[in-house]
């Protein structure tokens, strides 16, 4: 078969590699197309291994055909169409997953789009609902609001009776989240975030704050949040190491949680499978009424896997970038 071997950040080349097959309870997928996200970018330039045990192979999301089953698989046929969450091997025409990690093509999404589906609505849900117990007339701030986790996100608090706030970085990225639902939109550059979500909610602040941007935004963030409120990081673009005033986190009886999804184990309460059932259950199902959309900024070849983790390193695309497979 053949998958993307990355030589370096900028040699992503598209050539033979060992055929992969289905081990005991995994699936076996034909992949049409392969979600690109920012873990993708970070391992091809050699500062985000993959878990033990994980593939070496980019890509953490698919969608495509079900090729084969292995033992002790239920549920899955040869034929089916289907989406995965993967720890990597995605950038490739095969990738066997754990049968857990599968989910049905949500009604009425294209099997392309569906690619990047998976991973948005995995770390969605998983925060806001399942760990931040997201609820009707809270407000959350989501940084990042025209990302594939930003525009998901916007649209499924809103689906659950949430408020939104996001934060984006140019006036098309702006009018996409407010075309989402997104009530409270703010320019990071030009605008005080902290300022303007005092201002919205007569100094109250978010319930939840959803961040990508990890140390740069720690104190700030604190100041932006609401008494009892959550903060929930989930990435690091703005550095690893951040000063926490514990003052403030006591004063409003705050909680900060770092949250990751790739190296959950596939089992247990916590684990890849119960998020994958829960988001089949209460996801899809916004998803097939038209509460909640895909949003795909790019579509390329796999063949050109560099240039599109290029687009999205440049923040030029709102949404997800997807690969597919000829």
């Amino acid at each position: 078969m053949r998958a993307i071997v990355a030589e370096s950040a900028d040699q992503l080349l598209w050539q033979q590699v060992p055929d992969v097959t289905p081990g005991r309870g995994e699936v076996l997928i034909k992949v049409k197309a392969a979600g690109v996200n920012r873990a993708d970018v970070l391992q091809a330039a050699g500062r985000y291994p993959p878990p033990p045990g994980a593939s070496e192979i980019l890509g953490m999301e698919v969608a495509g055909v079900v090729a084969a089953v292995g033992d002790d698989v239920r549920g899955w046929a040869v034929e089916q169409e289907v989406c995965a969450l993967l720890a990597g091997g995605g950038y490739a025409e095969y990738v066997a997953v754990p049968a857990g990690q599968i989910l049905p093509i949500p009604g009425g999404v294209d099997l392309v789009d569906a690619a990047g589906l998976p991973e948005v609505a995995c770390t969605v849900w998983s925060n806001l609902v399942l760990t931040a117990h997201l609820s009707e007339g809270q407000l959350v701030l989501i940084h990042g609001g025209a990302s594939g986790v930003g525009s998901h996100g916007i649209q499924v608090a809103r689906a659950v009776g949430a408020r939104v706030a996001v934060t984006a970085g140019t006036p098309a990225k702006l009018d996409l989240c407010r075309e989402l639902g997104a009530e409270i939109t703010i320019a990071y550059r030009d605008e005080d975030f902290v300022a303007r979500i005092s201002e919205a909610t007569d100094g109250a602040g978010a319930d939840v704050i959803l961040d990508i941007m990890g140390a740069a935004y720690l104190d700030r963030n604190l100041d932006a949040l609401a008494s009892d409120g959550q903060l929930i990081v989930i990435g690091m673009q703005g550095g690893i190491k951040g000063e926490l005033n514990l003052g403030k986190l006591i004063g409003k009886r705050a909680r900060v949680i770092g949250t990751a999804l790739r190296g959950r184990p596939t089992a247990g309460p916590s684990g890849k499978s119960a998020i994958v059932e829960a988001v089949t259950k209460s996801v899809w199902p916004m998803t097939a009424d038209g509460r909640v959309r895909p949003v795909t900024g790019a579509r390329m070849p796999i063949e050109q896997a560099a240039e599109a983790h290029q687009l999205l390193s440049s923040g030029h695309v709102t949404g997800k970038i997807v690969l597919t497979v000829d």
